[in-house]
This record gives structure tokens, C-alpha cells and sequence, in this order.
């Protein structure tokens, strides 16, 4: 259960910077976008979003009490062999490998199933990927909602496979594993909210045009009692976890909204922020 005035004093307590998010305007009609895919270069947004300046708190003090299921994030200490994140070979071999064997032994999960990996910079264009360019996220999201979640379940792991994983009450859940390409990094941090502080109508479902389909994701409308983490000097040495969507809603943490932060430093600096993140559903039996 989450304690605002517990959580509030222990944010409090923390080094923290000032900084800048995007988050939707919430609106009487269903949001919509299309996605870069469609339009190959900017998502074009059919709503409006509103820059709000943030504290946002340095969560490495903290890092070893922090929970997916409470928190929804976590930081951990995990290197990579590969040293080029861009080698789509490396990546979809070693890397990938690599990623499984992570969660599992995190989660002892019986199953890993890897179904998406992008890459973002704030470089001029973006990252390169199979769908085209990507720039860090600004906009405050989830990637899932409760109703795109459990169906996104059933496309990577079948149909058949889900309806006999839930019929047999297993748990499955949605992880992001976020790494920067290069480090440490300074530009465009990735900041997430503490989970139990964002209300159910701070969830603003927003479809999301791709080329051959509608998917569904959540874009975040500011309140003053959200509360916000970033680790500070991040390097590719580390990895965050982010929860997306969880088949058990008893009170843990379901969804995890994150997006890139402006800071001053973000502004002054040069150096780009790259980044990799890796999307799997986790599977315990």
C-alpha cells in the first residue's frame, strides 16, 4: 500500500535535480497518435501535452530497497559482453542471451520471452532501428495499458500457450530492460515515477497508429503528488528494470511511467544520450 507522506518524506531526503517532463492534457475524446513507424520520422500527436517542471530524486541511495512490484523499477549492476550495441547480430545472439539469463535468475522466472528491442538518441535524427529513427521518449508513458497488456501477452506468447499458462495461474508480467549505449550518462536521464504515486485517472489511454494495427498505451497527466527517480550518471554497466503491465492486480505495482528528463545539464551538454532498451514478458510457473 503505498504511504504518500512515507514516500514523500523519503524522496525528500534524497539528492535530487529540477527538470522538465511532457505530459498529456487530459481531453474529453481518446487521445490518439501515430507512431514513427507510420509517419517515419515524428510521432504526429491529436492531443495536447504540457512541459511541467519536476524534482526529481537520485535514486542510487536508495537503490538496493527498491522493488518492481512496489516501486516498479529498479537499478542493477549488470555488464554486458557485447561491445557493439548496435551489431543487430551481437544483439540478437550474445545480447539477448545475456538479457535472459539476467531476469531469469532475477524473477526465477520459467520462462523469458524477448519480443522487441529499441534504441534512442538525442543526437540530431535519432538512433537508427528496423522502423526508423528514434529520439529519447519525452513524453510521459507506459508502454501498456490493462487492456493492451494481457493482449500483447497472447501475440508474443500465442494464444494457446497464454490461455494455458493463465488457466494454470501462472504470473506473467512485462519488463523493460534499459541500458545506455554509452556513459556515463548526462543528457536526457531516464526518470520514472514511484508507481503508488500515480492515481488511476493519471492514466490517460492513448491509441497509438501503427501501419497494420491500433495498439493502446497510457500518457500520464501531471499531479503535484506524483514522485520521480532517476540514477545519476548512469553507465552501460548498469541496467533498469521497468515494469509495463502484470497479470496480478493485488495492490503491487502494474505500471511504470517513465520518459526522457530535460535538465539544465541537459541543455548545456553535448554529448548525446544513447540508449538500448530490450522489452520481454516474464513467465512464472
Amino acid at each position: 500500500m503505498f504511504d504518500a507522506d512515507t514516500q514523500s518524506s523519503k524522496q525528500s531526503a534524497l539528492p535530487s535535480v529540477s527538470g522538465t517532463l511532457s505530459f498529456i492534457v487530459p481531453q474529453d475524446t481518446k487521445p490518439v497518435f501515430h507512431s514513427t513507424a507510420l509517419t517515419g520520422g515524428e510521432a504526429k500527436l491529436f492531443f495536447e501535452i504540457e512541459e511541467v517542471s519536476v524534482e526529481v530524486a537520485d535514486m542510487r541511495a536508495v537503490k538496493d530497497k527498491l522493488s518492481i512490484d512496489r516501486e516498479g523499477f529498479e537499478l542493477h549492476s549488470y555488464m554486458t559482453e557485447v561491445n557493439d550495441l548496435y551489431d543487430e547480430t551481437a544483439i540478437n545472439t550474445k545480447y539477448f542471451a545475456e538479457i535472459k539469463s539476467f531476469l531469469t535468475e532475477r524473477f526465477d522466472a520459467s520462462q523469458v520471452c524477448i519480443f522487441d528491442v529499441t534504441r534512442r538518441s538525442d543526437a540530431t535524427g535519432g538512433a537508427q532501428n528496423s522502423d526508423g529513427l528514434r529520439k529519447p521518449a519525452t513524453r510521459v508513458h507506459v508502454d501498456y495499458t490493462v487492456k493492451s497488456g494481457p493482449q500483447r501477452a497472447r501475440d508474443v506468447l500465442g494464444e494457446q500457450e497464454y490461455e494455458r499458462l493463465a488457466g494454470a495461474g501462472a504470473h506473467i508480467f512485462q519488463i523493460n530492460v534499459w541500458r545506455p549505449i554509452i556513459g556515463p550518462v548526462e543528457n536526457s536521464p531516464l526518470a520514472l515515477a514511484d508507481a503508488g504515486s500515480i492515481a488511476e485517472d493519471e492514466l490517460v489511454a492513448t491509441d497509438q497508429v501503427f501501419t497494420d494495427r491500433v495498439g493502446e498505451i497510457y500518457h500520464i497527466a501531471h499531479s503535484g503528488t506524483q514522485h520521480w527517480y532517476y540514477a545519476s550518471q548512469m553507465d552501460r554497466d548498469e541496467v533498469i528494470l521497468i515494469k509495463g503491465w502484470d497479470s496480478i492486480d493485488d495492490g503491487r505495482a502494474l505500471f511504470t511511467p517513465h520518459g526522457a528528463l530535460e535538465t539544465m545539464e541537459s541543455r548545456h551538454n553535448t554529448l548525446p544520450r544513447e540508449s538500448i532498451e530490450v522489452r520481454t514478458f516474464v513467465v512464472i510457473e
